[in-house]
């Protein structure tokens, strides 16, 4: 599928550009905006422009086209599926929408509808290529191998200087164990692009498949002196070195691979492996740490690393990783073997006779089931488990929660909810150019702004960009002007909650505000306040104990809610204030997000879920309640409605929610 970057932006010149009606706007030009944003790769703002267009014209399937083209690009599948769907619903004969909707359904692994909108769209057009090389790429994820090198050999008769054309269809030979027309066509590869590293790498992989491994390497060679940040290249030719018994020229090849990925589980596992072999045990330790640090949930990490923690003498630490091997995996047979041979020099003998019991029985069993190739491969005492794995190895087994967890412990998650909303303090400028701000102002907020007479006072849930100096000075200000007052006046008492909140001093900010509450119990703005007031001192109390209050994506749904410490808090005071809002203004539709979010990090995620809807229904464009209700979701394990929801709030101006998206895609793909 490399190639669908530049049909793109191919397309994206060559699109019609229909006039429609007599339009009060000038959208050819919107739309000629959209299309440089989208040339010049700034996807994000080619979204806010088009949905320009679609807010004045609803059925403009162009549009939509476009929208789903940048969103693909930004990783958000779901999103693009929903807009090529509407593109063609909007004009049944669009044929790039049928196409580019199927390499969409295909990165979703949707390959059967995948593959009816190649249909559709090669009957609109059967003089086009592209879409034959497309369906050949899918067909070969699909496994109908004799089906994609038909589609490979049409689209080769247009295109004959397209090295993957030929990659793929040789991928397609070797499937179907026609390896004489594998090499044919890797050779033609090669010879169409001597400069590509891709067709030497896939040839060099064969050779070392029938185990010609000084021409593997000379094909490997090839590969990283066409691009010497090539990965496959070194990491293939580090196997290869290895069978060769070349150990040093391994490891400098495995180490080229880390410096290229500092990430790459693989390269650790392998490195860990030949440097086990040559005796550089404690260097091999440090690999395996790295591994269990990217790949947590590997049996084989903990298995290689308890024997080499038995080679080293630490047997509490060996007993402790074949522990870890058995609770991943319970039939690993050698496991409780190698665990029943430390615990028995520790002189364990219960234990040990344990171990050896259920390991016979785990053989015993994999036995009877020689025949079902279902049954794992851990029973077998006679498999060896630290043997290098490939470069397709399933190593790292990763999910959308394991991403989120590993970023959540760096301190720099993007996956916390955002905040609530409360009446606070922004300076005019920034807000002014935020996209997102003020636009869910209701007739009845801005009453209450206009009769608080304050023009720093906002609506907004982000943080306050007014300097903590200056704030001082509000707060100083309000607190003589209080003084002064001949009596009290709850337009004030709120000014001043406001700024003590804003400088941190809740305790008092929460009596300001119930002080202005006993003289206005009717205004459900004061509750608002109290209780995102309320809501942020126990953060601000617990953040000071350690004890951080977020929800976390590894963990089961009562168990959501992550408090490392030993005091609990409770939110029932702030959600009290935001019931109390709601009774006294039911389409408030930032009442019904805040007590979401207050329901949320209880762990109450079916009621958060519920009140996240509320708010969508009573204000549609609340970008930040698609956002949140979005992780609800993925929380809830329904993420595919999370990530519908996550695209849609990118839709609206919540660019972090891409950030989600492309790490729910990586997490799919490793």
């Amino acid at each position: 599928m490399r190639r669908i970057v530049a049909i793109i932006a191919l397309l994206i010149v060559v699109v019609a550009l229909p006039q429609r009606g007599t339009a009060q706007y000038n959208r050819s030009y919107i739309y000629w905006v959209g299309q440089q944003c989208m040339i010049n790769n700034d996807y994000r703002e080619a979204i806010d422009v088009l949905n320009v267009l679609l807010r004045h014209d609803e059925k403009d399937f162009d549009a939509y086209f476009l929208r789903g083209i940048a969103k693909y690009n930004m990783d958000d599948l779901l999103g693009a599926d929903a807009d090529f769907s509407t593109a063609v619903t909007l004009n049944p004969v669009f044929t790039g929408a049928f196409y580019y909707r199927a390499i969409t359904r295909t990165r979703l692994g949707n390959y059967d509808d995948a593959l009816n909108d190649f249909q559709q769209a090669i009957e609109l057009r059967p003089d086009l290529p592209d879409p034959y090389y497309s369906r050949g790429v899918t067909r070969l994820l699909n496994q109908q191998f004799g089906l994609a090198i038909e589609d490979f050999d049409k689209y080769i008769r247009y295109e004959k200087r397209h090295v993957a054309a030929y990659i793929n269809r040789g991928t397609s030979y070797l499937y179907l164990k026609d390896t004489a027309k594998a090499y044919e066509n890797f050779n033609l590869a090669i010879r169409t692009n001597r400069e590509d590293p891709d067709a030497y790498n896939r040839r060099g992989s064969l050779f070392m498949d029938e185990r010609r491994y000084e021409e593997a390497r000379g094909d490997f060679d090839m590969a990283v002196e066409c691009d010497s940040a090539y990965l496959p290249g070194y990491f293939n030719r580090a196997l290869v070195n290895n069978y060769l018994h070349r150990p040093m020229a391994s490891l400098a090849d495995f180490d080229k691979v880390i410096a290229l990925d500092s990430t790459n589980s693989l390269g650790y596992f392998n490195r860990a492996i030949v440097r086990s072999e040559i005796g550089d045990y404690n260097h091999a330790l440090e690999d395996f740490n790295q591994v269990a640090t990217y790949s947590p949930d590997n049996v084989l990490v903990y298995y290689n690393r308890a024997m080499l923690h038995t080679r080293l003498g630490n047997f509490d630490a060996a007993i402790e990783d074949y522990s870890k091997a058995i609770e991943l995996y319970p039939d690993f047979a050698n496991a409780y073997l190698g665990r029943s041979v430390l615990r028995r020099s520790q002189r364990d003998v219960k234990g040990a006779e344990s171990d050896e019991r259920t390991a016979q029985r785990k053989i015993a069993e994999y036995r009877k089931r020689l025949k079902d190739s279902t049954y794992s491969i851990y029973a077998d005492t006679a498999q060896r488990f630290d043997k290098l794995l490939s470069f397709e190895s399933r190593l790292l087994e990763r999910n959308f929660e394991r991403i989120a967890s590993s970023v959540n412990q760096a301190g720099d998650d993007g996956l916390t909810l955002i905040p609530m909303f409360r009446f606070t303090l922004m300076s005019e400028d920034s807000v002014a150019v935020d996209s997102r701000s003020k636009r869910f102002a209701t007739q009845r907020v801005k009453d209450f702004i206009t009769k608080i007479d304050n023009p720093l006072l906002q609506l907004d849930c982000r943080t306050s960009n007014i300097e903590p100096d200056s704030l001082i000075a509000i707060d100083k200000l309000l607190k003589e002007r209080m003084h002064t007052a001949e009596t009290k006046e709850w337009t004030l008492l709120f000014e001043r909650g406001i700024s003590q909140a804003l400088i941190k001093q809740y305790t008092n900010a929460v009596n300001t505000l119930t002080e202005a509450i006993h003289l206005n119990p009717s205004n459900p703005f004061l509750y608002i306040n109290r209780a995102t007031t309320r809501a942020e001192m126990i953060d601000f109390i617990s953040s000071i104990d350690n004890s951080y209050q977020t929800i976390t994506l590894d963990s089961d749904p009562a168990k959501r809610l992550h408090n490392t410490g030993s005091r609990t808090y409770s939110y029932d005071e702030a959600i009290e204030d935001v019931n109390k809002a709601i009774k006294l203004y039911p389409d408030f539709a930032e009442a019904y997000y805040n007590r979401a979010n207050l329901m949320a990090i209880s762990g109450k995620l079916p009621e958060a879920y519920e009140d996240y809807t509320r708010a969508i229904e009573l204000e549609p464009n609340m970008g930040e309640a698609y956002y949140n209700r979005g992780l609800v979701q993925i929380f809830m394990k329904d993420t595919r409605k999370g990530c519908m929801d996550l695209s849609k709030a990118g839709e609206l101006g919540i660019i972090s929610a891409y950030d989600i998206l492309k790490q729910f895609r990586i997490a799919e793909h490793n």
